[in-house]
């Protein structure tokens, strides 16, 4: 009889481990499938970006056509983003892309037809939309990721989190973002 006290006793403890573990693995299962979402809606409003930026390039190539290098360049971003396919690829991609984007409105903000004309204050308002949306997401992704990473590195979880197959998370910060918060040159 005196056995079975210290047997119920690991018994409890060992339940209360498995329980534990259980928890905390549900837990970081249901955080990494809500951070695959968060990039899942990222993507879908990167691409819906890319797709608005031919018709927008088209727009402003009529009115300005001398600017040959201005619409390279957005071709050359807009090619790269859409081979972008980890948040890292993706932030130095979005760094090109939004100074390019902010060169080829510098140029349009040269041609007052162009301002005035319907098809390009439609095409740069789809482009605005857009651009808050994908900062949403990325707001959203990024609070995913950190409440990830964080489960993973608190104690005790961090002792058996990366057995367990979870690992961290990378951010998605746009790289280059000093290039963007300089004003794009425009020489005519």
């Amino acid at each position: 009889m005196e056995w079975l006290i210290p047997v119920g006793i690991v018994v409890v403890l060992l339940l209360a481990i498995g329980i534990y573990l259980w928890a905390t693995y549900n837990s970081l299962v249901q955080l990494g499938v809500r951070v695959d979402e968060a990039w899942s809606d990222i993507t879908v409003q990167l691409k819906r970006r890319v797709d608005l930026i031919p018709n927008l390039i088209e727009t402003v190539k009529g009115y300005a056509a001398h600017e040959k290098a201005v619409f390279e360049n957005v071709t050359r971003a807009r090619a790269e983003a859409l081979q972008a396919s980890s948040p890292q690829e993706a932030g130095k991609a979005e760094g090109q892309i939004e100074q390019a984007l902010k060169s080829l409105f510098a140029v349009a903000e040269g041609y007052p037809q162009l301002q005035a004309s319907q098809n390009y204050l439609q095409l740069q308002s789809e482009l605005v939309d857009t651009e808050d949306k994908i900062q949403a997401s990325r707001r959203f992704y990024n609070g995913g990721v950190r409440d990830l990473n964080t489960k993973i590195k608190v104690f005790p979880n961090n002792m058996f989190a990366r057995g367990l197959g979870f690992t961290e998370r990378e951010f998605f910060e746009v790289i280059g973002g000093a290039a963007i918060a300089e004003p794009p040159r425009v020489q005519f």
